[in-house]
């Protein structure tokens, strides 16, 4: 494997209600999320942005991945947690309760490797927030 390269290769939010997970995702990250051309009619995608700010004020790729509606697939609070990176946890967690979703641990230290919080989306699903500071 390339250590050069983020080995996460894609990942999905599987949601119930495409226009209120798009809502809140895009209003607790700040962010805009596109729609994402499928082949398949009954899989309706919307795609995080590929590129992130960094902590030095530019950008920086993350790992790509969308939200996903498909038949067969729920949205649940157990299994892979995705965190998100952040500037600072806190602003984005403090969007939270306002996008419709939850707080479930406030930003809380995670030693050397910076912050993080656990929120709730408006779907059920788990996610995170880091930060380094």
């Amino acid at each position: 494997m390339n250590k050069e390269r983020n080995p996460v290769g894609w990942f999905e939010i599987y949601v119930s209600d495409m226009d209120r997970a798009k809502k809140f995702y895009e209003t607790m990250l700040d962010v805009t999320l596109e729609p994402l051309p499928s082949p398949d009619a009954s899989v309706e995608m919307v795609a995080f942005p590929m590129l992130a700010p960094d902590d030095c004020g530019g950008e920086a790729p993350g790992a790509p991945g969308a939200l996903a509606k498909m038949e067969g697939m729920s949205p649940g609070g157990s299994g892979t947690l995705v965190y998100f990176s952040c500037l600072d946890c806190a602003d984005d967690e403090s969007r939270v309760a306002t996008a419709g979703g939850q707080v479930i641990k406030p930003k809380f230290s995670i030693g050397e490797y910076g912050f993080i919080s656990l929120v709730m989306d408006t779907e059920g699903n788990m996610v995170g927030l880091h930060s380094t500071s």
